[in-house]
């Protein structure tokens, strides 16, 4: 998603952080962190493809509160949520803004959200689904 914020806003100042969610703890993990300076007084818009249990966006909302982020300034927005991951940002961090073009109830055992795209980062990049995603368990979604 930020080539496409980049094109619309030539100016904004991006940071990244990258969280991961731990395959064998299923925990999130903070791999990488770069924020521009003086981001407390900035509105910031988090992005992240898609958001299942809400655990990593959780984490990221902490890591901008810890950089003196203001929580209604926040904005995280998402292609693809489902019901529990919104529920869990909405209740942590009540003054985040939520956007997402759709919110599923749906999620198999492995915290895909079914039907769903796959892992976005495999789509971004090119790579086949792996083995553990598919979409033959597709139930309606909830919009």
């Amino acid at each position: 998603m930020e080539p496409a914020l980049r094109a619309i806003c030539k100016d904004v100042r991006i940071g990244k952080i990258l969280i991961q969610t731990n395959q064998e703890t299923a925990e999130p993990e903070l791999h990488y962190l770069r924020l521009p300076k003086d981001i407390s007084e900035d509105h910031v818009i988090l992005m992240d493809g898609t958001v299942c249990t809400g655990a990593a966006a959780m984490m990221a909302v902490r890591v901008l509160l810890d950089h003196g982020v203001q929580e209604d300034r926040i904005l995280l927005v998402s292609l693809l949520m489902a019901e529990m991951g919104v529920h869990s940002v909405a209740y942590a961090f009540p003054q985040v803004k939520i956007i997402t073009t759709a919110v599923v109830k749906n999620v198999n055992d492995l915290f895909h959200i079914i039907p769903g795209m796959g892992n976005l980062g495999d789509r971004y990049f090119g790579k086949e689904p792996g083995p553990d995603w598919s979409d033959e368990e597709k139930d309606e979604p909830s919009y």
